[in-house]
Formats: structure tokens, sequence, C-alpha cells
């Protein structure tokens, strides 16, 4: 019997993997890993490794997730190290439980290894904290992207009222149903919004406005997935402390 890991590989730098996930690319016979990962992090594996991807595609969500799911129990029966490679964290909109679960049902033993988020990282790189004593003492990581056929089950009211910072993953599609939601239930059309595309990476590209402006703004600038979406008083900070888009070839990245 084999062993299989799944491995968080952060928010798109290659740099923000963590030690642990970095040596399960190193020792893994098989790597099955997603269209967001950074192909940077493949470099690391064996010379003999097996390297799959197995990325999403509009429509095929479910089809490929069920590939997925086989090729993990079959290449783990068959005694080899497998690493499942994830953008983010495995078990942040990342499916990594239900994989868990499917491990668990055939007897294959394996580990969570986490990794840097987007919801946090990607602002950070941006010059924005998700939490701040003047601005916010709260924030949630909230999916911008329903699930098709599906009624929407956010509670966008608790979001609205409750909730000081917002980190909404793939929701660019759906920002206009989103603006509306949380203006719908009382959130001030006043507060700043930003729009972080390609977090972490050298293509890195932020937007800011307001709940009432950020359609129009994000559709003129063609802002497109992947992106963050964070609400709240705290993107006032990145006028600030913005570093990263403002010094990109003007610092000295640490290589792994």
């Amino acid at each position: 019997m084999g062993k299989v890991y799944i491995v968080g590989a952060g928010p798109g730098s290659v740099d923000l993997i963590t030690v642990k996930g970095l040596r399960c690319i190193q020792q893994a016979d098989v790597i099955l890993y997603d269209r967001l990962v950074n192909k940077e992090l493949l470099e690391f594996a064996k010379p003999n490794a097996e390297l799959i991807f197995v990325g999403k595609l509009p429509k095929l969500h479910g089809v490929i997730q069920d590939r997925i799911h086989r090729l993990l129990v079959e290449h783990a029966m068959q005694g080899k190290v497998v690493t499942r490679l994830k953008g983010g964290d495995p078990f942040v909109f990342g499916r990594g439980a239900e994989e868990a679960e499917i491990l668990v049902e055939a007897g294959i033993p394996f580990e969570i290894v986490p990794g840097v988020t987007s919801g946090v990282a990607a602002p950070a790189y941006a010059g924005i904290p998700v939490t701040h004593r003047d601005y916010g003492s709260s924030f949630a990581l909230v999916t911008g992207h329903m699930r098709e056929g599906k009624d929407d089950t956010i509670n966008w009211k608790g979001l609205a009222e409750s909730i000081d910072t917002l980190a909404i993953y793939m929701g660019v599609g759906n920002l206009p149903y989103i603006t509306g939601q949380l203006i719908k239930f009382k959130r001030n059309p006043s507060t700043p919004v930003a729009l972080i595309h390609w977090g972490t990476t050298d293509n890195q590209r932020t937007i800011t406005g307001t709940l009432e402006t950020i359609v129009d703004i994000a559709k003129n600038e063609n802002i497109q997935n992947p992106s963050m979406i964070l609400v709240g008083e705290v993107v006032k900070m990145r006028e600030k402390i913005a570093w990263f888009e403002e010094t990109k070839g003007n610092f000295q990245e640490i290589s792994v």
C-alpha cells in the first residue's frame, strides 16, 4: 500500500509553498496537479515521477473529480507515493475533504498538508490586511461560485451585517450579484472593494472601487478570474502599504 499527500501549493508564487509541501513534491512517484498550481513547482519532482494534469474544465467538474478519485486510489494501491497538488489550501474551497473521504473508504493512508490560501495571501501582496485594529476585527472566506442548478445558500444577510472583511473566491463572474446582495442587506454602498487578479504572481494586478462602482470598473478594466474579491474598510490600507506591484523588479525573491 502506498500513501497519498493532499498538498496545498499556495496562492501562486512558487516561493509560498510550505517546506513540507515541497518535500511531498520531491518524494512523490505520482503528482496529480490542478490548473492554478504554479508549474515551476513541478521542476522539483523526481526525474521519473509521473505528472498528471487534472485541472477542472467548464461543465466537466464532476467527471474530472471522479477521475481524480480513481487515480488516487489506483496509484496508491500500486504502492506508490502520490502527491495531490492543489492551489491554495486543500481544505479552502479545494475539495480536499472529498478526496480524503474516498481514501478513507479505500483504506489508503494519507496526510493533509495545509497551504497558504489566496484569501489571505493575495490581499497581503496588494497591501491589504484582512484584519486591522482600526478597520476590521473579523473576516470570512466566502465562495462566489454558486453550484450550477443549486439555490444560493450563502447567508448574505449575516455577511453584510456581521463580518468586517469578506474574502470572496471565484466570484468575478457573479460580481453584480454579489455586490447587489450585500447592498440589499444594508452593507454601505460606499464600502471599499478590491479585485486582485493573479495575486502573488508577476502578473498580479489590483483594482479598487466600492460596492456601488466596482462592477463597472472591473468591466472597464477587463478583470477576469482568477481574482480575489476583498470587501471591507481594510481595503483603505492599500493606499499606505501597497508594496508588491509597486516594487516588482526591485526586490530579491528567496528561492526554494
